[in-house]
Parts: C-alpha cells; sequence; structure tokens
C-alpha cells in the first residue's frame, strides 16, 4: 500500500512541476518576444519605458519589469537608466526611473552578474523591494546593440507566491483522502510540499515567516536517520529525483515520514514532499479499494450485458445470413428481413441495404470525384503561380547598373515546393539568401513564404549576414510545432569594394568562380535555422574581384539522381563548372542542362534551385 500511495505522490509532484515551469515558461517567452522591439527602439531611449508598462499591463505573470542600461549608455539620460514599471496591490500599472527608487543599481551584485554572464537565466529569489516581504524571482535578459555588444539588461519579476498557491493544492489531496477516512487532520497525518533552492533554502513554506530565511537541509539534519538524511540532502543538491529506492522514510519532528523530491527542469530548484507514513498507508488502501471496486463492476456489468447480447442477435443472424448468400449472388434487389432491434445487427442490416444502392452511386461520385481532383490541381496551379510571385524572375535583375550581374532559377520537384532565393541592394550592398525548407509541398512553401518575408524584414535594418541568419532562426523556432528547418545562406556584398560578408546555417557551400579556378567557399558548420533557439551563427568573409562569380544551389543540384539511384554529386557539379561561361544565366543554363542529361528519364526527387552573381569592375558602376 505505501508503494501505491508513493506513485500518487510522484504523479502529483510531476503534475506540480509542470504546472510551474509552465508559469515560468510564460514569463520568459514575454521576456524573449520583447527583445526584438527593444532592440530596433534602441535610438528611442523614449520608447523605453512605454515597453515595460506594456509588458506588465498584457502579462499578469509578470509583478514588475525593468531595463537597466549600462553607465552612460544615454549621455543625456545620465551615467544610470533603468525605466521601470510594476503592478501596485490595486493592480494598477505605475512606471519610474530604478534608480530613483533603488539608488545606483550599476554597482549592484545583480547588474554585474548579468552583464558578465551575458545570457538569459533565472535570478535567485529576493524579496519585493515595493513591501520588502514578497519573495520574487527575475527572468534576465541581455540586450545587444546591431554590433552585437551589451548595453542593457532586461529583467521581468516573477511574484513566488504561484508555487505556495500549487504546493497548497498539492497537499489538499492527501488532506481529502484522509478526511474521506473520517481521520482529523492533524500532524500526524499532515503532508508538506515545500520549494527549496540548491542549498535548501525555503522558497516557499506554509509559515510564510521561513521563506528565503529558514533551511530545510538544516532541519533534515535534526532526524533521527542520520545516514538517510545525508543521502537525501546530497541526491537533492545533484539534482537527483527520488525513486523508490531513494524514497528515505525517516522521523522528521517525531513523526514517521516518507521524503519524495525532484528537481524542477530549467532552475536549480527542489520540490519536496514529508508525507507521513500512515497518510500513505490511508491513501494506498484509498486507491486500491476504489480500483477493486471498479474491476468487479465491469467484470458484472459485462457478464449480463455479454449474456443479453448473446441471446438476443443469435436468431436474427442466421436470418441475415441467409440473405447476404442471396446478395453475394447478385440477386441485390432480394428483401433484407426486417430486425426490430436498434443495435449491432440493425446497423449490418442498414449497411446490406446502403450495399445494394451504392453501385448505382459509383459512377456519380467517380464523377464527382474527378471534378475535385481537377479543382484541388487547379488551385495547386495558382498557390504556383503565387509563389513564384514572390521570388526573383526579372533579368537583368538592375538594367542601370553595370557592376553587378545576377540571374536565378527555381524548379520545384511538386505543383509548389520550399525552396527560395532573394536579393536587394541597400546602402550600395547586394542583400541576397538562398535556402531549403525541409519537406517539399504546401508545407515546405508556407515555411519558405515566411523565410523569405523575414529575410526581407530583418535584412531591411541589420547589416550583418550572422545576425540575420541568428534573428531569422529564432524567429522560425519560435513555436515551431512541426519542427520544420530550412537550410540558409546569407551573403552581404559590398558594391563598392567586392567585400563579401557571408554566414551559412547547413546549407550547401558555394562555388566561387575565379579567373582560372573553382573551389568550395569555405563555410563552419552552423546548424539549420529553425532548429536550435539560441543558436549563434558565426560570420565569414572574402573579398571577390572583378569577374568573379558566385554559384550557389540547394540540394536539389547535387542529390539529383538518376534512375539507378546515382546521384550527380558536387564532384560534377564542380567540373560542369569549370568549362561554363561566367556570365550567372549561361553558368545556370549550362548547369541546368548537365544535371537533366545526367537524370534522364528520372522523376525528379527534390526542388532545384540555381543562383549565380558576377561581382565586375567597379570602375563601369552607374549609380
Amino acid at each position: 500500500m505505501v508503494e501505491l500511495g508513493g506513485q500518487t505522490v510522484h504523479g502529483s509532484m510531476l503534475s506540480s512541476e509542470r504546472r510551474i515551469k509552465d508559469v515560468m515558461s510564460d514569463v520568459s517567452v514575454a521576456v524573449e518576444n520583447n527583445v526584438f522591439d527593444i532592440e530596433r527602439n534602441l535610438n528611442q531611449p523614449e520608447q523605453m519605458q512605454a515597453i515595460m508598462e506594456r509588458m506588465v499591463r498584457q502579462n499578469s505573470r509578470i509583478r514588475s519589469c525593468g531595463i537597466s542600461f549600462i553607465d552612460n549608455y544615454y549621455p543625456q539620460k545620465g551615467h544610470g537608466f533603468c525605466p521601470y514599471a510594476w503592478r501596485t496591490d490595486s493592480m494598477q500599472v505605475e512606471t519610474m526611473q530604478l534608480a530613483e527608487m533603488s539608488g545606483d543599481y550599476l554597482k549592484s551584485e545583480w547588474f554585474q552578474k548579468a552583464v558578465e554572464k551575458d545570457s538569459a537565466y533565472w535570478s535567485d529569489p529576493f524579496f519585493d523591494g515595493h513591501d520588502a516581504k514578497t519573495p520574487l524571482v527575475a527572468y534576465l535578459q541581455p540586450i545587444h546593440d546591431a554590433k552585437g555588444k551589451l548595453v542593457a539588461v532586461l529583467g521581468a519579476d516573477l511574484s513566488l507566491d504561484f508555487m505556495t498557491n500549487i504546493m497548497q493544492e498539492q497537499d489538499s489531496i492527501f488532506y481529502d483522502v484522509i478526511w474521506a477516512w473520517g481521520v482529523n487532520e492533524g500532524d500526524a497525518y499532515a503532508s508538506q510540499s515545500i520549494i527549496l533552492s540548491h542549498d535548501g533554502t525555503f522558497l516557499t513554506h506554509p509559515d510564510s515567516w521561513r521563506i528565503l530565511k529558514g533551511n530545510f537541509f538544516v532541519h533534515l539534519k535534526d532526524c533521527d536517520e542520520k545516514g538517510y538524511a545525508e543521502k537525501a540532502i546530497k541526491n537533492m543538491s545533484e539534482g537527483k529525483s527520488s525513486s523508490y529506492e531513494t524514497d528515505y522514510e525517516m522521523r522528521i519532528n517525531t513523526i514517521h515520514s516518507f521524503l519524495f523530491y525532484a528537481p524542477i527542469e530549467g532552475t536549480d530548484w527542489i520540490l519536496a514532499v514529508s508525507v507521513p507514513r500512515i497518510t500513505l498507508d490511508l491513501l494506498g488502501i484509498f486507491l486500491g479499494i476504489i480500483m477493486l471496486f471498479f474491476v468487479a463492476l465491469v467484470l458484472q456489468v459485462t457478464f449480463f450485458v455479454s449474456r443479453f447480447v448473446i441471446k438476443r442477435t443469435a436468431k436474427p443472424l442466421r436470418q441475415l445470413a441467409d440473405t447476404a448468400d442471396k446478395v453475394a449472388q447478385g440477386q441485390f434487389d432480394t428483401p433484407l428481413p426486417i430486425i426490430k432491434h436498434h443495435d449491432e445487427i440493425h446497423q449490418l442490416h442498414d449497411s446490406f441495404e446502403n450495399m445494394q444502392h451504392s453501385l448505382a452511386a459509383y459512377v456519380e461520385d467517380l464523377k464527382t470525384t474527378t471534378a475535385a481532383k481537377a479543382s484541388m490541381e487547379n488551385e495547386l496551379e495558382i498557390a504556383h503561380g503565387i509563389q513564384m510571385s514572390m521570388l526573383p524572375k526579372t533579368y537583368p535583375a538592375f538594367p542601370d547598373r553595370h557592376d553587378i550581374d545576377i540571374y536565378g532559377q527555381v524548379t520545384p520537384a511538386k505543383a509548389v515546393g520550399g525552396d527560395l532565393y532573394d536579393f536587394f541592394i541597400r546602402d550600395e550592398k547586394l542583400f541576397f539568401c538562398i535556402g531549403d525548407v525541409s519537406g517539399k509541398g504546401v508545407p515546405a512553401s508556407l515555411v519558405m513564404a515566411v523565410t523569405r518575408s523575414l529575410f526581407r524584414n530583418i535584412a531591411t535594418h541589420v547589416a550583418l549576414p550572422d545576425r540575420i541568419v541568428t534573428a531569422l532562426s529564432e524567429a522560425l523556432s519560435d513555436n515551431n510545432e512541426t519542427n520544420m528547418f530550412v537550410t540558409l545562406f546569407v551573403g552581404v556584398l559590398d558594391l563598392k569594394t567586392g567585400h563579401l560578408s557571408y554566414s551559412n546555417a547547413g546549407h550547401d557551400m558555394p562555388l566561387l568562380l575565379t579567373d582560372d579556378e573553382v573551389r568550395i567557399l569555405p563555410c563552419d558548420s552552423n546548424v539549420p535555422a529553425g532548429v536550435i533557439p539560441g543558436w549563434q551563427f558565426t560570420g565569414q568573409q572574402v573579398d571577390m574581384k572583378a569577374g568573379y562569380t558566385l554559384f550557389l544551389y540547394t540540394d536539389g543540384l547535387n542529390e539529383a539522381e538518376d534512375i539507378n539511384h546515382n546521384q550527380f554529386e558536387l564532384e560534377r557539379v564542380v567540373e560542369t563548372a569549370k568549362t561554363a561561361d561566367r556570365h550567372p544565366e549561361q553558368l545556370v543554363m549550362t548547369m541546368k542542362k548537365a544535371v537533366e542529361q545526367f537524370v534522364g528519364d528520372a522523376d525528379q526527387s527534390d526542388d532545384l534551385t540555381m543562383f549565380a552573381i558576377q561581382y565586375k569592375n567597379i570602375s563601369t558602376s552607374n549609380n
């Protein structure tokens, strides 16, 4: 019975842990969703206060939040500038400068630690600065400028009262069982659910004066079973969960109790439950009785129902079988026996009757199906046209310029596909990308459209390719329930100098065609965009001289297969490029002809996209 009760306690702990993680996740997501807006408006300090106020108003879990800038970031605002908003006891939202309330935050330990860490994390618990009695924990998120330099720390405070409520609800489960047995609640039967920090400090406790002051490990060392207590403290400190091998029975406050514990994922906190042995016994007996009652009830009901159904259905089944034989011989108009009872036999009767009429309706249904298929094909054709209209298709792309020549082409394997490429010129720099969405068909085409829009929006404000890819990956990975991702290559070519900056997110490495050779452009091993949230993509650089051509492609080229499943492979791509004209359109057409000859009659297995950029002599530029 103790084991059955222990299973119930473990299940209750897992449920409480999930609820705590959900609340903390709501706060962390709310903070991360505002990072882009803050970094985009860093040149407008007056917008910071409004963003803080909006975050508190829109997120009921956030008690207060503020953004603390580094020393003298805004000279006109003084050394410290920290827009801050908080929710009062009357649920009103007020704003102020944090420095006006708490002095010089620049010298505070939490700010210096956050700057040194330079990554998002949950702070150690602390008391609210307004009432000095509400325990809080803050989610701290670094803010960077366009160059990647840390300029501020965004923090959102979460009251730990919600965890106290969850623990009280968990204890009430055991109180309900005790009450059902007619036992008065008392110290000998009461369970205690608490949250601890990694060193044993109480984060929740029925006695509020113990929170952030008392220590459970010190209390645990006073129990009779010293060896069990030391093992439990060691396991909890190391982030381990209790099991039936480590649920120690010990005397706590003179009461024989079992100790259960588990780490809270994403934090260094511990959820612990102390349950008296007698409570576990009562809980196990209670659950056992309920299980036995339901098993007995199900068996009894099953017996009587089965007996009744068999007697009721035996006779009409024989009649229906005789009629079914005649229908099977082709006599579809044979009358079926009358079934008075509305049960499974009656349903079988109706099924045979429907079968008699279904043949006449089959031809009409076939016509309807054919029309629906034609309509679907028409819609896919329209979707193909919409998708192709999103990609560059007018060449020459920049007829008034003589310093750059571009040509690209997309051939989907289905009506719609997941390949993309795009480019535009801003501030005398060519921003371009090529990508391949995982999968094919309509889902891939939707992600392709989103990726292309994200590239346009982000590259309009960000100049570094690695920053563009990082921001785009974060946007794709947010709420990515389908686990789709994009291999992506993003480049920025300075049209005045020929300097090329680029970042590769798991995409096939492009070819660089110089005057006398064809070489593979080296790329760092970054993961595809949208796979791992928080991944920092790296950037690389190379100088292009006049006449150099950059050839980009998706894996539909090098992995194209013939009827024997042999692949075109990178070696053939390089050899074809060596003999091809360096002009982008000629290069793409030569490569397409080569892969079509290799594939032959085999079906196209993947979307094929090729994209070439030739940098010309800048002395001929006509800006």
